[in-house]
């Protein structure tokens, strides 16, 4: 219970992140490397926007102090980053449904066996 009491929130997003990088490198499936991507994008855009948390900052709309603003940049940064996110992943989930549909497979060894006849 110690070693939790040093950790921080963005030590979970990095977690997360090596948490995808494994997965992406060690499933033998296809639709878990997808998945596993996933993770991964999602770890990196949860520790940008935690790099820029400030407490107590509000939105910058009218009426909040220009000095109790948070700073709309990353916020805006990551939104962009979620819409790149998530078509890739659309884009491997359908690349994925043409090679299996073709070569009948979700292995990545058997699909590469089959790639090199």
């Amino acid at each position: 219970m110690a070693l939790l009491e040093y950790l921080d929130i963005s030590d979970l997003a990095v977690g997360l992140f090596f948490i995808g990088l494994y997965g992406a490198m060690t499933q033998r499936n296809i639709i878990k490397t997808i998945m596993s991507v996933g993770i991964m994008d999602l770890a990196a855009v949860v520790f940008f926007m935690l790099a820029n948390y400030q407490d107590g900052a509000g939105p910058p709309i009218s009426g909040t102090p220009v000095d109790r603003m948070a700073d709309p940049v990353p916020q805006a940064l990551m939104i962009t980053a979620i819409v790149i996110g998530v078509s890739v992943i659309a884009m491997c989930l359908a690349t994925f449904m043409r090679v299996a549909y073709r070569y009948g497979t979700a292995d990545w060894n058997i699909l590469i066996r089959r790639l090199e006849k």
